[in-house]
């Protein structure tokens, strides 16, 4: 008698791209189990409350909003049937020290003014600028990133190789933007978007300059309630498939046989696996969870990757309003050159770092109670670092006055609450390799092809998806990884297995 039993997956981590695989396979009719150390799904975009206060943990910024709605598309789902989204206008401001700030109006012609207020000409330039950022938007994000990048066959392609030049992949950002605009603070506005990318201007290639249109055509966007409204979604999307999520579960070991991966152990249990995709931190996995012989990356490999920033962030409640601030905003007091290039350069603590405030009870009053802010100050920092609570309060202390002096107003003595969380917190709650916060820069040497393999090259069964795998760090990047490593199990396990029985 023959009977048929769907391919067991077992998924590792229950964050944008761990959900993504899971929901996928499961509604290609895989069973499949979501395993996450933590109690609350969403990764790094984990929420928690306390005194009324909602804390997004993580990814602040809604970008890409195309890609949220192919993943929920493919479902026959929208976006809407999950959460509401707002667009932010302004999309965000930039506060300098000199009393200046400039704020990023939503729509264009408002956009093309700003610029052109700032330098003649400019205006035209935005124009073209984001003309050709367009069409590496529309080739990178629906075309180039779904690659799963396993060999360089897949990017051979006539019209790819003919648009390797309209793309300006050996063209650094800092030399493009610079074509286009000579003003200080246009070129770091320009430049802005590469520190969610993890690397310096000069070191990005300008096909990123689609990171531009999608800040400023695309828009920014909140989902109301929180970015974990989105993962929420994307949690209740997953079991409607059929997935199990078990929280608070951390994988311990992985058992091997003849070069598979025929179980996955936890404290809680044994799972029986045909399939299993590793989506929290990939050198964790590799290097905790795999024998040594299993391994695809040496020690040595690890440790000469370039990585993008950590952060140290501030979860803060204030017992009043507050003025002069935005949902998002840039702090760019400081020389930005010099001390941007610290936090990718330089092993240390930086002497005087830009940061980033968001304060989302300007747009949601549920996320604070009334008449009071929830503040997230966030400020990038190099991975690898000795997290101190001392080094902690020194730079609360030092960005908090400028806050408090760039805006005119008193903050630090209305705080009611404050948490603080860093490299420590995100090797305890992620064990994120050197504490990173974003993985891996994308620099050239570290893009498509060059980053490590979504696939384990030792180990028959084993994928991987996330940030340190390609297509690279980011919440869009993150969700599209699941989505395309989904595919590569379909494309080598058929999700049904059959046996016989007597």
């Amino acid at each position: 008698m023959q009977h048929t039993s769907a391919k067991k997956v077992i998924v590792i981590g229950a964050g944008f791209a761990g959900l993504a695989a899971a929901a996928g396979l499961a509604s290609e009719g895989y069973e499949v189990v979501c395993l996450e150390k933590n109690e609350v799904a969403g990764g790094r975009a984990r929420v928690f409350n306390t005194n009324g206060f909602v804390f997004d943990m993580g990814p602040s910024w809604y970008w890409m909003p195309d890609v949220f709605e192919q993943f929920f598309a493919k479902f026959g789902k929208n976006v809407s049937d999950y959460y509401e989204l707002v667009r932010l206008d302004p999309s965000y401001q930039v506060l300098y020290g000199d009393q200046e700030v400039l704020e990023l109006p939503a729509s264009m012609p408002a956009l093309e003014s700003l610029f052109e207020s700032l330098e003649p000409g400019a205006g035209t330039q935005l124009q073209k600028f984001l003309k050709q950022a367009a069409y590496k938007y529309e080739v990178g994000i629906n075309s180039l990133v779904y690659k799963p990048s396993r060999s360089l066959t897949e990017f051979i392609d006539p019209k790819l190789l003919v648009d390797v030049l309209r793309l300006d992949v050996f063209q650094s950002m800092a030399k493009h933007v610079r074509k286009y605009f000579r003003h200080p603070k246009l070129i770091q506005l320009m430049e802005f978007p590469i520190l969610f990318l993890g690397a310096l201007p000069e070191n990005t290639p300008a096909l990123y300059s689609l990171m531009n249109y999608a800040d400023m055509a695309l828009g920014t966007w909140y989902p109301k309630g929180g970015m974990h409204k989105i993962v929420e979604g994307m949690v209740a999307l997953a079991k409607e498939q059929g997935v199990e999520i078990r929280l608070g579960e951390e994988v311990q070991r992985l058992e091997l046989e003849g070069g598979r991966i025929t179980h996955v152990v936890t404290a809680q249990g044994k799972y029986e696996a045909d399939v299993v995709i590793g989506s929290a931190d990939y050198h964790h996995l590799e290097t905790k969870l795999l024998p040594q012989s299993f391994r695809t990356y040496s020690d040595s490999y690890w440790d000469s990757r370039v990585m993008a920033p950590s952060s140290l962030i501030f979860y803060l409640g204030v017992d009043k309003k507050l003025t002069g601030l935005q949902h998002h905003n840039l702090f760019f007091d400081e020389d930005f050159g010099p001390h941007a290039a610290e936090i990718y350069t330089t092993p240390a603590w930086p002497q005087k770092p830009l940061f980033y405030v968001s304060v989302p009870s300007k747009t949601d009053p549920t996320v604070a109670p009334a008449g009071m802010e929830n503040l997230f100050v966030l400020i990038p920092v190099a991975p690898d670092l000795e997290d101190r609570e001392e080094t902690r309060e020194h730079y609360y202390q030092m960005v908090m006055e400028r806050l408090e002096k760039i805006t005119g107003q008193e903050v630090r003595s209305h705080v009611i609450y404050k948490r603080s969380y860093a490299h420590r917190d995100f090797i305890k709650d992620y064990h994120a390799f050197k504490g990173n916060a974003y993985g891996l820069a994308n620099t050239l040497r570290q893009t498509a092809v060059l980053k490590p393999s979504l696939k384990s090259k030792k180990v028959k069964n084993l994928f991987y998806a996330g940030q340190l795998t390609v297509p690279g760090p980011g919440v869009p990047p993150s969700l599209i990884s699941g989505q395309v490593v989904a595919a590569e199990v379909v494309k080598e396990f058929a999700p049904q297995n059959v046996t016989l029985s007597h």
